[in-house]
């Protein structure tokens, strides 16, 4: 398998894995042997991804050292996402109003899935505000920070610690070249783990795929095709439009990171590739302390496919009870997702939740989730690769702003690299 690329591993993974789970469908065994193996790939990222982030964001910190540019670094990043995620519901609201995947469907034909897992921490979401999330930002204790992998609190102390460190000057440059020795080693143990992804993604969908049937599709095949139909739309559009203006072609980004984007996909993970994206754009000349900010807070604050998928979802639900959704409503509902969408960044099955707090307020039936969960996974593949090119997109056009992106030498790295 060695003279193959891992682009072609992941996919033959990816496909005998859907054959194995299509095969086994509803058979214990499969989630007795194939499970551990997807298991243990997801804890093998999750392992490698606190300290490649803040290794990563110490040396690019302390490697900048000013207070005033971090500043507006943040400043400028925040504002990118919070356009971007709005763009995302809008655009999500019009494909819903238009192709209305909801109208007709035969809630007699579907079959509910447990949701009670997305309930139990709903009521905490909805009481954790935006200036919650804010002050949680500021960890009490960065070990215990460290073990529950909350990746704010760990990026905001490896902020404090980059610039503490540049202060020292020469006295910090032992501890700073410690760190630029352990980035270094988890890229190389990044790329280790990597030979792993294949059997990784072959347990992962297999496990999906025998638990939850092809069959499953069918009666929300209008939703599946719509969000799918809509996330490559908005990929083109409007990232293709972003990307364009820092200098890069969308279609040449895509076919740059095609390793990445397939495992994301596989996996339905945006963990799973963060080290690898991080990598992969400093090679597009993105400076390291613009990447290692910039994409990890992004997979808590600018999750452009997760946002538009709610806001398909919130309107095919309503429509689907036959419920009349005014503008008004849909203004609300834009509102009140930009909101929550941002304050309960790091809450597992964020989705779920984030839709769980939000659908009350515009009167859209809770229970409604219960048909859609079973396929969830599918969707969520689709979205997580969107958040993932969303993230990429995002470092390229804040090292724009910056005045430190070379769109020749990005152009050349992406023909070479073809």
């Amino acid at each position: 398998m060695k003279k193959y690329g891992l682009v072609f591993q992941i996919l033959l993974g990816l496909i005998a894995g859907i054959i194995i789970g299509a095969l086994f469908y509803g058979s214990p065994a499969v989630n007795t042997y194939l499970k551990p193996l997807g298991d243990m790939f997801i804890r093998l990222i999750k392992m490698i991804v606190v300290p490649i982030v803040m290794s990563t964001l110490i040396v690019g910190v302390a490697g900048v050292g000013d207070v005033k540019k971090l500043g507006r670094l943040g400043g400028k990043t925040i504002l990118y996402f919070e356009v971007i995620t709005t763009i995302a519901i809008i655009f999500g609201l019009l494909a819903a109003n238009l192709v209305q995947p909801g109208l007709g469907v035969d809630m007699s034909r579907l079959s509910k899935s447990d949701i009670s897992k997305y309930v139990a921490t709903t009521e905490a979401a909805q009481s954790h505000s935006l200036v919650d999330t804010l002050v949680n930002i500021i960890p009490v204790n960065v070990i215990d920070a460290m073990a529950k992998g909350d990746m704010l609190a760990i990026i905001f102390f490896s902020v404090i610690f980059g610039l503490g460190l540049s202060h020292l000057g020469d006295k910090g440059k032992p501890v700073l070249h410690f760190f630029q020795v352990v980035a270094e080693t988890m890229f190389v143990v990044t790329n280790m783990i990597m030979r792993f992804a294949p059997i990784g993604v072959f347990a992962l969908i297999g496990t999906t795929v025998s638990k939850f049937g092809v069959a499953s599709l069918i009666p929300l095949g209008k939703l599946a095709i719509t969000v799918y139909v809509t996330m490559f739309l908005f990929l083109v559009m409007v990232l293709g439009t972003v990307s364009g203006y820092a200098g890069v072609n969308i279609f040449s980004l895509l076919r740059y990171l095609k390793e990445e984007l397939l495992l994301a996909y596989s996996t339905a993970s945006s963990e799973t590739v963060l080290p690898r994206i991080m990598e992969k754009m400093e090679r597009l000349g993105c400076p390291k302390a613009i990447t290692s900010f910039v994409i990890p807070t992004g997979y808590s604050f600018n999750l452009d496919g997760s946002t538009l998928y709610q806001a398909i979802a919130a309107l095919f639900i309503a429509q689907m009870y036959g419920i009349e959704m005014p503008l008004s409503a849909q203004i609300t509902l834009t509102l009140v997702l930009m909101v929550t969408s941002k304050g309960i960044a790091g809450v597992p099955g964020v989705s779920f939740v984030v839709l769980l707090a939000t659908l009350g307020s515009v009167g859209i039936p809770l229970e409604g989730l219960a048909f859609i969960a079973g396929i969830d996974r599918v969707l969520d593949m689709a979205r997580t690769v969107v958040n993932v090119v969303g993230n990429s997109v995002a470092s390229l056009v804040i090292t724009k702003w910056e005045g430190q992106l070379k769109p020749d030498l990005a152009r050349q790295q992406l023909k070479s690299a073809a």
